[in-house]
């Protein structure tokens, strides 16, 4: 199998780092896998001891089929150093696997998302390999299902879907005049996506992610989930510089569930309803709260 490159990207957390290539390497296929670390410089003096610690700890990895590091050395923020090492490798393999330093993997995370990019390699519609599922029980056939909605918690693409990324979401202007685009844009009311949308214009935010939905919400695109989680977001502790405070993190990963078919049929799983439906609303997570607190007041104290 052509076992597509890893892209993870790193800035000051080196104990979530650790957890994240930990787990990446109890996968079997790691070893056949090249791993492309993007480590992101310092924001403010106050992170430049932390992204110190992960740099030092990333030159130490082994294990992969080969691990290459790109320090940047300004600080590009995260949907930069995303969009611009998604495009890198993509166009240099032609796909690629994408995690952030906050997610751990299920032994078998690797295992789908290439056996998901061989399988739906030719398939245009398809335009993401999710491994998140959300905490839901899914009574389908198979053991992954097609959703008109993406997941940035451990994905997949190819360079044919990627090319299509819309970096300056030009798309919103005909998204903005159709009130029935903008409700099926916010999956029937169910999250306010456009309102992040508007944001992200607005420059009040600066999210790769909305901007890829979009890309792919206006081609009609799929993205490819498993029936449970193979990713789980250890980031919400508040040590994050984009995490949400949310209890919908909290998918248990079972250790033994693994993806052995997946539909033939390019189309919506009819479990979409089910998948919306029941998803957890997200709400105050006190451990966030309380770290992101205390990280002001030592900002405000003069102290790291």
């Amino acid at each position: 199998m052509n076992y597509a490159p890893i892209a993870l990207f790193v800035y000051n957390r080196p104990k979530h780092t650790r957890q994240t290539v930990k787990s990446l390497l109890d996968n079997a296929e790691a070893a056949q896998s090249s791993l492309y670390i993007f480590s992101d410089a310092f924001r403010d003096a106050k992170s430049r001891h932390a992204v110190a610690e992960v740099r030092s700890y990333i030159h130490s990895i082994a294990g992969f089929k080969s691990v290459t590091i790109i320090e940047r050395e300004t600080n590009y923020g995260l949907a930069r150093s995303i969009i611009e090492g998604v495009t890198q490798l993509c166009d240099e393999y032609g796909r690629v696997i994408v995690l952030e330093d906050d997610l751990v993997t299920s032994p078998h995370f690797l295992a789908f998302m290439n056996d998901a990019l061989t399988r739906y390699e030719h398939e245009d519609r398809v335009m993401q390999i999710a491994g998140y599922m959300f905490p839901v029980d899914l009574n389908i056939r198979e053991d992954a299902l097609f959703l008109p909605f993406i997941s940035s918690w451990g994905w997949a693409t190819w360079q044919r879907a990627w090319q299509h990324f819309d970096a300056e979401a030009k798309g919103y202007k005909k998204l903005s005049k159709d009130r029935d685009l903008i409700r099926k844009f916010d999956l029937g009311g169910h999250y306010n996506y456009f309102k992040m949308l508007s944001a992200q214009q607005q420059g009040k935010a600066d999210s790769w992610a909305i901007r890829w939905y979009l890309s792919i919400f206006l081609r009609n695109g799929l993205a490819l989930y498993p029936r449970k989680t193979l990713v789980k977001n250890v980031g919400f502790d508040g040590s994050g510089v984009n995490c949400a405070v949310s209890i919908i993190e909290e998918s248990l990963l079972d250790m033994n569930f693994k993806v052995q078919s997946m539909p033939d049929e390019l189309e919506i799983s009819l479990a979409q309803d089910a998948v919306l439906n029941n998803m957890p609303v997200p709400s105050l997570n006190m451990v966030s709260v309380v770290n992101r607190l205390l990280s002001v007041f030592r900002r405000i104290l003069g102290l790291r």
